[in-house]
């Protein structure tokens, strides 16, 4: 009687002239100017290839437009859901009636009560709990969607909308979760199997319950044939077609970088949309601006997006295989990241062993002590640009105390004067600490503010403990490795970018790093004077097992008291990787430390 009843209000509504109209009402309070179904998100990488589809609320949907869904589905949906689906108004009292009638003729659910209309408005906008209140919301955004779509529109939203089982969404995604083929890909027999499973997905299932959903197709397909849609020999040989099932699941590779990604799309956003800048106008806390990003970042998700990265496949997958060869110690870690630092972009990252997406992620997460691998940053640049020296120059390399402070070589032997090659090749302690005292702490640690090292404290621009790596907190091998790129163009620092653009689903672009830029952090004449000297750690000094053919090799070794964290950090013709070995519970690895992990790490990655 319900429908009977809303019919009767409608076209009392459109009669009155005294009072609002229905269609007025449902204007207000119900608007739909389209028709927008969460879609599966994209991520690539720099060659093209898919690395990561995103879904949200466990909704996996590849929308298929109306021209490319084959006719047969069309036909088939509209006869065995809703045949006045072309006449009705969004709902049909009489359909009702018929379904009922079939329903208990074949004993089982053959038709539904509701329209296609009715079903597209209850999964595009209503739950599907079995309420009145449920089902009278359900009538009228059926309404309101015939007054604002064509058919063609609702039933391509329908066959989009619908659940076809195994955390699919759609028939375009249907096709390729179940069989692995496009939509247009699929033979009537192959078709009409997938069209079976929406009517019940549970008994329809093909993964667990095949046979149920083969005998429905059978039955959809007998149908097809009595309503003349399809001939008598297409139906025999698509009955006896033999169905196999090839499940795609979602495509989800390299998770230490799609990890990142993810972090990093929040600030594209939240910079491209002022987001951060218009919350701290309304003086909001720092969760609530959290909040409003990580809605905004979904919003945008949900639509569909192609997310483009810089990610090198190659160069990732040989950085992951020679983690897995040189650290098969089961309670030792690791974690790298490799950067184009012609490009500016980041192009591998190394999260951790069995590192889970969205776990905490060594690579940009991890602060740890830098030990030596800081000297060149924090001593030895400083010290060349405002003293005007070179690789060649004499530095006292003999024991240094000051405020009680005295640092020992690693060697624990006095080594007098000898160059800064010397110095810094042998990674002389007492030298370094004696750089950063005659540059002044001040003066050297502006060197490091361009890098944004986010974790250096006000404590650590005090001590000259921190020249040889000794800090507070410490820095990730990310930003590490960020800084260390300066070396790679001539003492100039650019940001360097995981995303280098994103996407609408039809390739027009919504988002991308304006490029600041770059930051001159010390004179050319000083970079040439570093490369120099980085160049000799790796020919003969302690970073000889990084050694591998190029045009130019160079680069640092660090190791923090007791062994707690071994690091190199280098740069190879295009590339600059930093590669940190250690425990995550700062434990000692001593026994590791000949084989020069981190070294071999950093080797077989760029070689």
């Amino acid at each position: 009687m319900v429908p009977i009843f809303l019919f009767s209000g409608f076209v009392a509504g459109k009669e009155s002239k005294a009072i609002k109209g229905l269609g007025t009402v449902l204007d207000e309070k119900i608007p739909i100017d389209s028709l927008e179904l969460t879609q599966n998100s994209f991520i690539f990488d720099s060659e093209g290839q898919l690395i990561s589809e995103i879904t949200t609320n466990q909704q996996n949907r590849i929308y298929t437009n109306f021209e490319e869904i084959p006719e047969v589905v069309k036909s088939l949906f509209v006869t065995s859901e809703d045949q006045r689906f072309f006449e009705h108004i969004g709902f049909d009292p009489a359909g009702m009636i018929r379904a009922v009638f079939i329903n208990a003729k074949s004993q089982d659910v053959e038709q539904g009560g509701s329209t296609i209309t009715q079903q597209l408005a209850r999964n595009a906008y209503l739950s599907h709990e079995k309420t009145y209140n449920r089902k009278l919301s359900e009538l009228l955004y059926s309404y309101q969607l015939e007054r604002n779509m064509s058919k063609e529109q609702i039933l391509e939203g329908y066959l989009n909308a619908i659940y076809f089982g195994n955390g699919a969404y759609g028939i375009g995604t249907a096709a390729t979760y179940y069989f692995s083929k496009q939509l247009q890909e699929l033979n009537l027999a192959e078709l009409v199997f997938i069209s079976a499973i929406p009517n019940n997905p549970t008994l329809y299932n093909p993964v667990d319950n095949f046979e149920n959903t083969k005998k429905r197709q059978e039955r959809l397909l007998t149908m097809l044939f009595e309503e003349g849609h399809i001939s008598k020999e297409a139906l025999a040989e698509a009955t006896s077609y033999p169905v196999s099932l090839n499940i795609q699941g979602l495509v989800d590779a390299h998770p230490d970088y799609v990890t990142f990604v993810h972090q990093e799309l929040k600030q594209l956003i939240s910079k491209s949309e002022g987001i951060r800048e218009a919350a701290a106008e309304k003086k909001l806390n720092e969760e609530a601006i959290q909040a409003q990003v990580t809605k905004r970042v979904n919003d945008v998700i949900n639509k569909g997006v192609i997310i483009h990265t810089a990610l090198n496949s190659t160069i990732q997958s040989k950085l992951e295989n020679a983690v897995d060869t040189h650290l098969p110690y089961k309670d030792i870690q690791g974690a790298a990241s490799v950067i184009d630092h012609e490009a500016h972009r980041i192009v591998a990252l190394y999260g951790g062993k069995k590192y889970e997406k969205f776990g905490f992620n060594r690579a940009y997460q991890a602060y740890r002590q830098p030990g030596s691998a800081i000297k060149p940053l924090l001593d030895y640049a400083p010290y060349i640009d405002v003293k005007g020296t070179t690789a060649k120059t004499k530095i006292d390399a003999s024991e240094f105390c000051k405020d009680d402070y005295c640092p020992k070589n690693y060697s624990e032997k006095n080594y007098g004067i000898v160059t800064t090659e010397t110095a810094l090749k042998y990674s002389y302690n007492a030298a370094a600490v004696r750089l950063l005292d005659r540059v002044g702490l001040e003066k050297a640690y502006s060197y490091l503010e361009p890098f944004g090292f986010a974790s250096v404290t006000a404590g650590d621009k005090t001590r000259l403990t921190t020249a040889i790596g000794g800090f507070d907190v410490g820095v990730s091998p990310l930003e590490l490795t960020s800084a260390y790129t300066t070396f790679a163009n001539d003492g100039q620092y650019y940001k360097n970018r995981a995303i280098t653009k994103v996407t609408d689903l039809s390739g027009n672009t919504l988002y991308e790093w304006n490029e600041e830029p770059p930051v001159q952090v010390w004179k050319k004449s000083t970079n040439n004077e570093m490369r120099s000297l980085l160049a000799s750690v790796v020919k003969t000094g302690t970073g000889q097992k990084a050694s591998v053919s190029g045009e130019y090799v160079g680069g640092k070794t660090g190791t923090t008291n007791d062994y707690r964290d071994l690091w190199f950090v280098g740069l190879k013709d295009q590339y600059t990787a930093g590669i940190w070995v250690g425990k995550d519970s700062s434990g000692n690895v001593e026994h590791i430390y000949p084989k020069g992990p981190a070294m071999l790490i950093w080797r077989d990655t760029l070689k």
